[in-house]
């Protein structure tokens, strides 16, 4: 066996062996694999082949044409003949019309990515989709946010479970999991919008993290995503606390001085969900929305009604945090 044969057989290895453990409780229903064609999404839908055949799994792939570049449907069929190859079924493709608002193109096609995987779950009764992100991916996206001085939950990064979907991969490299396709004989395609250098996430994956390791050494991307590991157990348990102080104030009215006596943390927390629950759209409502309302608590000296993201108000009256919509009556 040669080198070149040895190494992708023991990359192969790697990445069947993540894929099972993401498929430990699968029973009788559907898993659905999230393919691109990329590499990585393609070694785990063959990874995910080989384990449906050993353990009569029932395995699928959904394909989301996101239709961003000339050509996007050949290459989402071409992905899906090669799903189709490896045995899997059903294999959907799915077009989307991605919709850029404030927060960008990149977060407008995800966006529109999961709701449309989400829907697609629904219809052919999946109980998880699984998803090709790398350790890699999980270091740019802890990189990512202590760039824009974001709290502990982004920094946390992307779990390995959340709903129906599954990361399998985020324990892995990008490189390793590349070098297993010549293990199937699969030739992965290339999306030249991770070429792009216009995106923040490509210049952090081309520029950044080369520099990290050269001028600090290796196993930066490592670090980073042990970070997120460490900080998601944190913020799981703060949230935890949150919810339960929300449900509190919910019973007692919203009182000013029982959100005043809260932690900073837990406040900020309780102001954004009772935020988003009255309408602010989540990804519209940053930090200093969430520190304009909390000054109503902690700062108040009389001013005025707050105006936010969803048509939504906040304001104090009576000792109480008011929140409502344009057509809502303030509670």
């Amino acid at each position: 066996m040669s080198g070149g044969h040895r190494e992708a057989d023991l990359a192969a290895r790697q990445v069947r062996a993540a894929v099972s453990r993401a498929l430990t409780e699968a029973t009788d229903a559907p898993v659905l694999v999230a393919c691109s064609g990329g590499p990585d999404s393609l070694a785990m839908a063959a990874a995910a082949s080989d384990l449906s055949k050993r353990r009569s799994l029932h395995v699928g792939a959904v394909l989301i044409d996101h239709g961003l570049q000339p050509g996007s449907d050949s290459v989402a069929a071409t992905a899906a003949k090669q799903c189709e190859d490896l045995g899997l079924s059903p294999v959907v493709v799915e077009s989307v019309e991605v919709v850029v608002t404030g927060s960008g193109l990149e977060a407008a096609a995800r966006d529109a990515r999961y709701a449309a995987l989400e829907q697609v779950a629904d219809r052919v009764g999946a109980v998880a989709v699984l998803l090709g992100h790398t350790l890699d991916d999980q270091a740019e996206t802890v990189l990512l946010g202590l760039a824009r001085g974001s709290g502990i939950r982004s920094l946390s990064g992307m779990p390995e479970r959340r709903g129906v979907f599954v990361r399998p991969l985020l324990g892995l490299r990008r490189d390793l999991v590349a070098a297993s396709l010549p293990h199937w004989g699969l030739e992965a395609w290339l999306d030249p919008h991770n070429e792009d250098q216009s995106f923040a996430r490509v210049r952090v994956r081309r520029v950044v993290m080369p520099v990290l390791e050269q001028q600090l050494g290796p196993g930066i991307a490592e670090a980073l995503a042990r970070t997120a590991r460490l900080a998601r157990m944190d913020a799981e348990a703060m949230d935890a606390w949150a919810a339960r102080e929300f449900d509190a104030l919910n019973s007692t009215g919203w009182d000013v001085g029982a959100l005043a006596d809260l932690s900073a943390a837990i406040r900020g927390r309780v102001i954004r969900t009772r935020l988003i629950d009255k309408g602010c759209p989540k990804n519209d409502l940053t930090a200093a929305h969430v520190a304009q309302v909390d000054r109503l608590i902690t700062d108040w000296h009389g001013q005025g009604p707050l105006t936010l993201p969803g048509a939504v108000t906040a304001t104090r009256g009576c000792g109480k945090l008011l929140v409502y919509t344009d057509s809502g009556e303030p509670h």
